[in-house]
């Protein structure tokens, strides 16, 4: 399909920034009492903020995979990070990879009608190519450590000249962009910059906490660093940033209460893996100065939505059935009553059998939310994380209690059996 140049430039430069492991709670923007986030601070400021946003799943892989083809894992076939815990990663990926590319992503969509794309960070699908983008960093070979994006990890903690030399030759062409920047930041491994590790080291906070806090800083720089890029290059105003995180993350030392944590050092459960909100919850942003109105929302928002909104902000008609909306239409997400997702085993993805490493479904209807156990198969030692939530079904008011202290299904049967049923209906429609 050709296109006219003045039809390629009217379309917004998309930059969709990515945090790795991060908790919803801790941004300055956010209300964290210790965390110091001021380059995202300013972009809450300039955004349309979602305070309650949720991906599709509390793994890096699944959720990913779900952002970019606006469906949830069990339509898209991608559960959790790996088939199995070994190093077959080529043989075991690749029908599940050809799985996953029937779907549309939006970043085919958007370069078939003209952008060039370039990845960076977090890419799990083997190479930049796969999925659609014209230049990129991680080259996808498991025999060079391919697992989570390989060269692509660089971005971030190395620099960001990758993704500035991108922009300059879009801008060169004259092309609209979209850049993908999902570094791997504040994941682990937590060594950040001494200058950032100064500013937590006291005696209030454990080491695990310290360098958690210093990598969210050190993220927070780098997108600090990326935004002022577009100041500097004029095209702010012809640019949207998205924002949102992957999934939760939280430091082991602050579950340490619990004493089922000192079987589970790697960090708190009840986080990354789970179903909770620090595992699924995350602040998602659109900024994009004098087109959409800067508002702090408690409107539920989704990682699916994020293909129909971007089809509709670019006026590309997708053609294919997306379950999600399009978030900056007030009067569609006002109108929404409910979303859903899941949490699978991180290991033991079949081909065909999403269902068969299910652990939870979830479902938020308005300040309800329901965890609906599931028993599939899970090998891994994450496991541990769901030692003591063996309960059929859990019930949580997040407005009185939105960390999820106190299970309330009990007291409350019948909005547990209506949202039971939603799931239900919402499992069947995923089916079809």
């Amino acid at each position: 399909m050709t296109h006219s140049h003045s039809a390629e430039r009217s379309k917004p430069n998309v930059v969709f920034i990515i945090s790795d492991d991060q908790a919803w709670t801790d941004y300055g923007f956010m209300g964290h009492p210790e965390i110091k986030t001021p380059n995202l601070d300013r972009l809450a400021d300039q955004s349309l903020l979602f305070e309650r946003g949720y991906v599709a799943a509390p793994l890096c892989r699944p959720s990913l995979a779900s952002i970019l083809t606006g469906l949830y894992p069990s339509q898209h076939g991608i559960t959790g990070n790996d088939v199995d815990g070994n190093n077959r990663r080529a043989e075991l990926d690749k029908p599940l990879r050809e799985q996953f590319y029937k779907h549309q992503n939006f970043v085919k969509t958007l370069t078939d009608h003209g952008y060039l794309a370039h990845q960076s960070g977090k890419w799990w699908e083997g190479s930049w190519k796969d999925g659609g983008f014209t230049h990129g960093m991680t080259h996808g070979d498991p025999e060079r450590g391919g697992r989570h994006g390989d060269e692509g990890l660089k971005i971030g903690r190395q620099s960001m000249d990758p993704i500035k030399s991108f922009i300059d030759q879009a801008l060169s062409r004259a092309k609209p962009f979209l850049v993908w920047y999902a570094p791997f930041l504040p994941h682990t491994p937590h060594n950040p910059p001494l200058e950032f590790i100064k500013k937590y080291d006291n005696k209030k906070l454990s080491k695990d906490e310290v360098k958690y806090y210093a990598m969210c800083e050190w993220f927070d720089s780098t997108c600090g660093e990326l935004i002022d890029y577009l100041d500097q290059k004029k095209i702010r105003k012809d640019t949207l940033v998205i924002y949102v995180c992957d999934n939760g993350w939280a430091a082991a030392s602050t579950n340490k209460q619990d004493p089922h944590q000192r079987l589970w050092k790697r960090y708190a459960q009840r986080s990354k893996s789970s179903p909770f909100e620090k595992g699924i919850r995350t602040p998602i942003m659109f900024s994009w100065p004098h087109k959409i109105t800067p508002l702090r929302s408690q409107d539920l928002a989704h990682a699916i939505d994020f293909f129909p909104t971007l089809a509709s902000v670019t006026d590309i008609k997708t053609n294919i059935d997306l379950p999600g909306i399009n978030l900056l239409n007030e009067k569609i997400r006002k109108a929404r009553k409910r979303i859903f997702g899941t949490s699978h085993s991180v290991y033991n993805m079949t081909p065909g059998d999403p269902d068969g490493t299910l652990q939870y479904q979830w479902c938020i209807e308005g300040n309800w939310k329901l965890l609906l156990r599931h028993n599939g198969l899970d090998t891994t030692f994450y496991k541990q994380l769901h030692i003591w939530d063996k309960k059929p079904v859990r019930l949580y008011n997040l407005k009185l209690d939105p960390h999820e202290k106190e299970e309330v299904s009990s007291e409350n049967s019948n909005v547990t059996e209506r949202i039971k049923k939603q799931i239900y209906q919402w499992n069947l429609v995923q089916q079809e």
